[in-house]
């Protein structure tokens, strides 16, 4: 396939009159289209506005997504406890699917092509094959908790860390690679001692597995766990080996001096997750101050109920201008810089080689946009275009692996009416936990 339009390579290289060229998975060609139609001219053409690489979503909850607005305008641990865990209790495995599903629907639409998914305890297998039957790319973890939960969601540490050893076995490096596997402790507060090495002891025994976890996004979560631990969180967290280049820390909102040296030097990653952050008032995470110390940072959008989209565009929007507020500096992360995260920083986050950019050899993980759109015009700078203007319903193309998954407003691979009519089907009673108790 020859892909025609304004080709938004990398974060630097942007090609106007551009083209990439598609065969099997892989990009074999990225140029002047003068240069590459002639070459392929057997090639099947496709004309965008823009051609960029498939964004990242760097930590996801797709199984929240049957919780959108419900819980609004709480406190992050009472948001947790009280509203978003009694609603996952209360998905069967049927629910889990359909959650599943419905998440990454909205992120194969709106231009995701590859998550770091945290599910939740129960039922996993569900997400994992809607993943791999919906085509997306991921790096997927059953959700581990063996204190402090609730009591339909707590499990005895021996038999989680077995669940999670059956699904490596079973689902890491699947579907053709695309779905790889993340160990997945909640977070200190629900993970014992024993649950979190135990963690480690299991991602050191097979190649290629990583660590997925949050991490200080919230003052009362790090007073928790100092209390019960004598250690702020970062530093628990490397003592029981939660840290490293092959763990990946949502949130890291509130981190001191000798927190941020052990994240850079562990080579530890963090995703940054704006929208969540503010409208879980958690706080501003120290981004700029990540980046200066070489510490690998990917963007995310949280969860359905804490966001409430999983559109990665206006996550790009959200999280540069956070920053510049921060700092009170307009010249505080620009756009190159979340584009970054937002592509090849998430793909090093999940652990994906050759993803994130349009290169030659590169997997062909690929959106094309329009901007044939009021807030468009006029297109000064097409970088600036994607990460202030954009939105994910401005995708009329995802590709992923070489296959098109979203083509003109349509999804090819998905039944999408199908999938919308069962989750609104569901979440008129889910499970155990019906909607009007959210609302109170």
């Amino acid at each position: 396939m020859l892909l025609v339009g304004t080709v938004v390579a990398d974060a630097t290289t942007i090609i106007e009159a551009g083209a990439v060229v598609v065969e099997g998975d892989r990009i074999v060609a990225v140029g002047k289209e003068s240069a590459l139609a002639e070459q392929y001219a057997g090639h099947e053409r496709r004309e965008f506005d823009i051609v960029a690489p498939g964004l990242v979503g760097g930590h996801i909850h797709s199984v929240q997504s049957l919780g959108r607005g419900l819980a609004d305008d709480t406190e992050l641990l009472d948001w947790l406890f009280d509203h978003v865990l009694p609603m996952e209790a209360g998905l069967d495995a049927d629910g889990m699917r359909i959650a599943a599903e419905l998440g990454y629907l909205e992120l194969i639409e709106s231009g995701t092509t590859t998550v770091i998914d945290h599910l939740s305890v129960r039922h996993a297998d569900e997400a994992f094959e809607a993943a791999g039957r919906m085509g997306i790319r991921g790096r997927i973890g059953k959700v581990l908790m063996d204190t402090n939960a609730p009591v339909d969601l707590e499990e005895d540490t021996d038999e989680a860390l077995a669940e999670t050893e059956h699904l490596i076995q079973k689902y890491h490096d699947s579907f053709d690679g695309r779905i790889q596997y993340a160990v997945t402790p909640r977070f200190a507060v629900t993970c014992s001692e024993e649950c979190l090495r135990g963690a480690r002891e299991l991602t050191d025994k097979y190649d290629g597995v990583r660590i997925h976890t949050h991490a200080s996004e919230n003052r009362a979560e790090i007073a928790t766990v100092e209390e019960e631990t004598g250690m702020r969180n970062i530093h628990w967290l490397d003592e029981v080996g939660i840290t490293g280049d092959d763990v990946v820390l949502a949130h890291c909102v509130h981190t001191d001096e000798s927190e941020r040296e052990i994240l850079a030097e562990t080579g530890t990653h963090v995703t940054y997750c704006p929208s969540s952050n503010m409208k879980l008032a958690s706080g501003i995470a120290p981004i700029a101050d990540y980046l200066d110390r070489g510490i690998n940072v990917a963007l995310g959008n949280d969860g359905p109920p804490c966001n409430n989209t999983l559109d990665p565009f206006t996550e790009m929007r959200q999280a540069s201008l956070l920053q510049k507020v921060a700092a009170l500096d307009p010249t505080s992360t620009p756009a190159g810089v979340v584009f970054e995260m937002a592509t090849e920083s998430g793909a090093q986050a999940a652990g994906f080689d050759r993803v994130g950019k349009l290169a030659e050899g590169w997997k062909a993980d690929i959106v094309g946009l329009t901007t044939d759109l009021t807030r468009a015009t006029p297109l000064h700078d097409v970088l600036s275009h994607l990460v202030f203007s954009a939105h994910g319903d401005d995708v009329e193309f995802t590709m992923i692996n070489g296959e098109v998954l979203y083509d003109e407003g349509e999804h090819v691979r998905a039944d999408a009416d199908r999938i919308r009519h069962e989750a609104r089907e569901y979440a008129a009673d889910i499970g155990s936990v019906a909607i009007e108790d959210f609302a109170n």
